[in-house]
């Protein structure tokens, strides 16, 4: 793999960065406003926003007057990650490990007695079954960002969902 794939691989890969894409995903948002939402330092996700703009995983909706002067807004649009990358081993293994860290992180927060949902398989499926499943973690993918809203909209719960089907080695 060469240098400038694993390091897009890196901007999509990095923790935070995949908050804020989760973040922008239901709002428009600063550098401020999101290291609020997050409790992270402004010119931290600062930073992290002009990782995500260049790797064009995010992209700027509007100005917002802070303090007398202009910031951008920047919002993620989830299909923008699905070209990025080009799915080579070593991509996959990096992407997947970092959904394993944030789904860990995201667990942690889990609002006690709250109804979940959650699935482990390592099962043999015939080709319909398997295109079937795909389709429907896409459409559950696509019903969740089509949706989401900005934080702590009323009439609204924060929820996480963590999706990965691959295929196994046969041995």
């Amino acid at each position: 793999m060469t240098e400038d794939r694993l390091d897009r691989l890196r901007v999509l890969a990095h923790p935070l960065r995949m908050r804020l894409l989760s973040l922008l995903t239901g709002a428009a948002m600063s550098s401020a406003e999101a290291a609020r939402e997050l409790g992270e330092k402004q010119a931290n996700v600062s930073y992290h926003l002009r990782r995500l703009h260049t790797a064009g995983l995010v992209e700027p909706a509007g100005e917002v007057v802070i303090r007398g002067g202009r910031a951008k807004r920047y919002r993620h649009d989830p299909a923008s990650a699905g070209p990025f990358l080009d799915r080579e081993p070593e991509e996959e293994r990096i992407l997947l490990n970092a959904l394993a860290d944030e789904l860990t992180r995201r667990s942690a927060q889990r609002k006690p007695g709250a109804k979940y949902s959650t699935t482990d398989a390592e099962v043999w499926v015939d080709e319909r079954v398997w295109q079937r499943a795909r389709a429907l973690a896409n459409e559950l993918g696509n019903l969740l960002h089509a949706h989401a809203k900005p934080p702590r909209t009323p009439g609204t719960h924060r929820v996480s969902a963590t999706v990965a089907l691959f295929r196994l080695e046969q041995r």
